[in-house]
């Protein structure tokens, strides 16, 4: 579990303690025979929830480099503001539609009004065993906007359950990517499509 030391900037001081690890229970509801179930989740996060990579080493103001034990980034103001939202979002995550990215972690997306303008803020975690038996680790990996130098890579898919997640992740059981959802043609394009099939030659 990380502490995050904070951020001091021409002598300003960026706080980060509202990243620092906590614990939460999650208390899915009693649904037919089957009885309320309780999750204890350790949650901690990653710097790159306030943090960008490093892309021009010459360029850059040294005073903006943060690091943990693996890796220097530099802080990203931006990224910084919208991370004090981020203990809010886990706390609704049970709420939220979660996606597999099919590499193992999980993502949701939450609208962010920025000046009146919704805005599209990815949230990535994974879930995994703790050191104590019968609770959870949930890792926020990353958290930023989409926008052009972070488009929304991820095709399609359907969405899967957060208590689905603890739940297989409990007990060892695998996760699988949902299908990805499957794009309905326009109607034009189908009647074009369907009467194309009616003149597709046959081999004799």
């Amino acid at each position: 579990m990380i502490y995050w030391k904070p951020f001091i900037y021409k002598e300003e001081i960026y706080d980060l303690t509202h990243l620092h690890p906590f614990n939460m229970i999650y208390k899915q509801p009693a649904k037919g025979n089957k009885p309320e179930q309780i999750y204890h989740l350790n949650v901690s996060f990653s710097l790159h929830c306030f943090t960008q990579r490093i892309e021009n080493l010459e360029t850059l103001d040294k005073e903006l480099f943060y690091q943990d034990f693996r890796e220097v980034r530099i802080f990203d103001f931006e990224r910084y503001q919208l991370s004090k939202s981020l203990k809010r979002i886990v706390f609704e995550l049970d709420k939220q539609r979660c996606y597999h990215t099919g590499k193992g972690n999980f993502f949701i997306v939450e609208m962010i009004d920025d000046a009146g303008q919704k805005r599209e803020y990815e949230v990535f975690f994974t879930m995994s065993h703790a050191s104590n038996r019968g609770k959870l680790n949930l890792f926020v990996q990353s958290a930023y906007l989409r926008d052009e130098e972070h488009k929304a890579n991820q095709p399609k898919k359907k969405p899967i359950n957060f208590y689905v997640i603890a739940y297989n992740t409990l007990v060892g059981r695998p996760i699988k990517p949902a299908p990805q959802k499957k794009e309905s043609l326009p109607f034009e394009k189908r009647r074009l499509f369907n009467r194309n099939l009616l003149f597709i030659p046959t081999l004799g």
